[in-house]
């Protein structure tokens, strides 16, 4: 039995007011091809049932292989205290806490994850938070639309696809145009390629948006980038990996007025589709076309310490066209695992995740050019690289065959490119370990004979 509070006297006489016969007359301006049709469900079960199918999906998930994939989602030794602190009650929910005087100890955790977001970013304002970072990369793009009242955004090819695609989605509603920058043979962004874009008076960019490291796992000339933006009156974003920062320069440091990424890194298990967390930090005078929350510290009447919400330029808050943002949230819970994570480790505990990581991932370079693979592009890595693999595809799900997931065949993110049809993105990080590589290798070597 479907719920509702209405009866049917109630919803006739609501149709009444309305003018209309029938609910289904609220939506005909809707088109017939893209209404609901209603769900296809299975017919109900008993509940021993239930639990037993359950029981049997859940089985199909695998944990027990040796993994090399990265691509955006990365497999970090996380701390027992993390999942301590976020099984308390008081912090179990993804919410925006509306009423501080209740919210205290929710709304202080947010404060400091914006506080350490700042810190290793070196921007001024962190937003709490967003879905992902697919989301915040496309809240970014549309925050230098706002900012400069300019429609064309201009972002690196080699960002991840899942982000150019998410950011696509949010522009294909109105007057704005996402147009892709081509690579340079090393793998980095096309820099000439930029200046010309940029130069383009006709059409001027709003922004540039460049991943550190890239969709490759390579590192950019993002100082460079960032001052050939600015010299076109564009604003820069920084798509970042947020352990690299431990040990690269922090966004700020090379002029990126806006920094976003995703925080899965910090502290929240790998998951299929997530929940996970989108970071974005940016400057001061950017804090208006911020999405999403701002927590700040304050005094109470007493002189005591107290955490408010500071600013929430969204739609529940304010007119829809004046909102910051009509499509983010506050995940809380993440933002927690963040802060907890960092926490814990401190500054040097996340060089050493960062560094041990590029460390492993050397180990692995030398290993596959052992085994007669060689890197693609002659850029820079920090831990993630692509090599070149003979029918990577079907070498990929050989190794799947021997429990070894060998991590991204690269011509799912770029079909049409024959230069990574045969290419596989492969990843370490300090859970990598030497008997891995070795096993890797082997298999290798084993298959490709």
């Amino acid at each position: 039995m479907a719920y509702s509070p209405h009866t049917p006297a109630d919803r006739g006489r609501m149709l009444e007011a309305l003018g209309i016969d029938s609910v289904e007359a609220l939506f005909d301006d809707i088109p017939p091809a893209v209404r609901a049709r209603g769900l296809d469900l299975p017919p109900p079960m008993a509940e021993l049932e239930l639990a037993q199918r359950l029981e049997g999906l859940a089985a199909r998930n695998r944990v027990d292989l040796v993994s090399f994939l990265g691509a955006g989602a990365y497999r970090h030794h996380i701390p027992a205290a993390v999942d301590a602190v976020l099984s308390r009650g008081e912090f179990y929910t993804a919410y925006t806490p509306y009423q501080p005087e209740i919210s205290q100890g929710t709304l202080q955790t947010i404060y400091e994850f914006q506080s350490l977001i700042a810190q290793l970013t070196g921007l001024d304002v962190v937003s709490a938070s967003h879905y992902d970072g697919a989301a915040a990369m496309a809240e970014a793009a549309l925050m230098t639309v706002r900012a400069t009242r300019r429609s064309r955004v201009l972002v690196s090819r080699a960002v991840h696809r899942h982000f150019i695609d998410t950011a696509q989605t949010y522009f294909a509603g109105g007057d704005m145009t996402l147009e892709e920058l081509p690579t340079a043979a090393d793998g980095t962004t096309d820099l000439e390629s930029l200046e010309r874009e940029l130069a383009d008076e006709a059409r001027p960019a709003a922004g540039v948006l460049i991943g550190q490291p890239n969709a490759f796992g390579l590192l950019e000339p993002m100082a460079e980038a960032a001052g050939l933006a600015h010299a076109a009156g564009a604003l820069f974003a920084a798509v970042v990996e947020p352990v690299s920062l431990a040990v690269l320069a922090p966004p700020a440091e090379y002029g990126a007025d806006i920094a976003v990424g995703e925080g899965q890194p910090l502290g929240i298990g790998l998951q299929y589709g997530g929940p996970y967390l989108g970071l974005l930090a940016a400057r001061s005078d950017l804090v208006r076309q911020v999405p999403g929350r701002l927590v700040g510290r304050t005094s109470d009447v007493d002189g005591k310490r107290a955490y408010v919400m500071t600013l929430r330029a969204r739609e529940q808050d304010i007119r829809r066209d004046k909102a910051a943002s009509n499509i983010c949230t506050n995940q809380a819970l993440c933002a927690l695992a963040a802060t907890v994570y960092l926490a814990s480790l401190g500054p040097h505990g996340l060089h050493d995740v960062a560094a041990l990581g590029a460390a492993r991932a050397r180990e692995l370079e030398t290993a596959l050019a052992g085994a007669g693979l060689a890197r693609i592009h002659s850029a820079p890595y920090l831990n993630e690289f692509a090599v070149l693999v003979p029918d990577a595809e079907a070498v990929h799900a050989r190794l799947l065959e021997r429990d070894i997931l060998a991590g991204l065949p690269l011509a799912r993110w770029y079909p049409d490119d024959a230069t990574l049809r045969d290419a596989l993105l492969v990843c370490a990080t300090e859970m990598t370990t030497a008997a891995d590589i070795e096993r890797l290798r082997g298999a290798l070597g084993e298959v490709l004979a």
